[in-house]
C-alpha cells in the first residue's frame, strides 16, 4: 500500500494524460496510469508509479481494474478520466457503431469509473477530486465528428451532476476543456499548412496548446487550492469560444 495518496488517470500512455500524471506525481501522489497500450507500463515506471492495461469500453474490466488497484496500491483519492477517442466520419453515413464506440469510451466509461471511485471514497472517507477531460467541442460543434461532440457534451453535463451528488461527501467533481492541444489527435492538423493555418486563425492567442498546460488546470483541480470549485468545466483554448467558431 502506498503511503501517498492515490491518483487514476486513463489514456496515461502519452499526450495529456502523461502530461497529467507527472503534474500529478510532482505535487506528492503515487500515480496509476490506465491505457489501451501495453506502454502504459513503461510510461508509469518513469513516474515511480503503476500502470494497467484495461479496455476502458467493458464497464466490468473497468470495476475489475478498481479492484485491483485498491488491493495493490489502496483507495484512488484523485481520479482523471482523461481517455478519449475521436472517429470522424461524414454525418449522413456515420456509423452507428463507431458512434456507440466513442461514447462507450467517452462517456459511459467516464460514468462508470465516477460512481466506481466515488463509491470507495465515501466508504474510505476520503475527500477526492475527480476531473474528466471535456473539450470546446462540448460546446461547438464540428459535423465531422458527430459522436465526439456528443461524448462531450455529455461530459460536461455528467460533471456536474456527479458534482451535486458527491458535494455531501467532501468529493469535487469537475472538467477541463481543450482547444487545440499539441497530442497525437491534432497530428494531422499540424502536419497540413493549411488546416493548421485555419486551426489558429481561430486561436485568438496564435498558437496551439500544451498537453502540460491541460496538465496544470487539472493538477490545481485535483489541490486544495481548488476545494470551493466543484461542477466547473474549465476551457483552455486560447481564446477561441469567444470566437463562436465552429470549424
Amino acid at each position: 500500500m502506498s503511503d501517498k495518496p492515490i491518483a487514476m488517470i486513463t489514456g496515461g500512455a502519452q499526450g495529456i494524460g502523461y502530461a497529467c500524471a507527472k503534474a500529478l506525481a510532482d505535487d506528492g501522489h503515487k500515480v496509476v496510469l490506465v491505457d489501451a497500450k501495453p506502454t502504459v507500463t513503461e510510461a508509469a515506471e518513469t513516474l515511480g508509479g503503476a500502470g494497467y492495461v484495461c479496455d476502458l469500453s467493458k464497464p466490468e474490466a473497468v470495476l475489475a481494474l478498481f479492484d485491483q488497484i485498491e488491493a495493490e496500491h489502496g483507495v484512488v483519492a484523485k481520479l482523471v478520466n482523461n481517455a478519449g477517442i475521436a472517429l470522424p466520419g461524414n454525418f449522413l453515413d456515420y456509423d452507428l457503431a463507431d458512434f456507440d464506440a466513442v461514447l462507450a469510451i467517452n462517456l459511459r466509461a467516464v460514468f462508470v469509473a465516477i460512481q466506481r471511485a466515488g463509491r470507495a471514497m465515501v466508504a474510505a472517507g476520503i475527500k477526492g477530486a475527480i476531473v474528466n477531460m471535456s473539450s470546446v467541442n462540448a460546446k461547438l460543434a464540428i459535423p465531422a465528428i458527430p459522436a465526439y461532440c456528443a461524448s462531450k457534451g455529455g461530459v460536461s453535463q455528467i460533471t456536474k451532476v456527479a458534482a451535486l451528488a458527491l458535494a455531501e461527501h467532501g468529493i469535487r467533481v469537475n472538467a477541463v476543456g481543450p482547444g487545440s492541444i499539441d497530442t497525437e489527435m491534432m497530428a494531422g492538423v499540424n502536419a497540413n499548412p493549411e488546416a493548421f493555418k485555419i486551426a489558429m486563425s481561430r486561436t485568438p492567442l496564435g498558437r496551439v496548446g500544451t498537453p502540460r498546460e491541460i496538465a496544470d488546470i487539472v493538477a490545481f483541480l485535483c489541490s486544495d487550492k481548488a476545494s470551493y470549485v466543484t461542477g466547473e468545466t474549465i476551457y483552455a483554448d486560447g481564446g477561441r469560444l469567444g470566437l463562436n467558431y465552429t470549424v
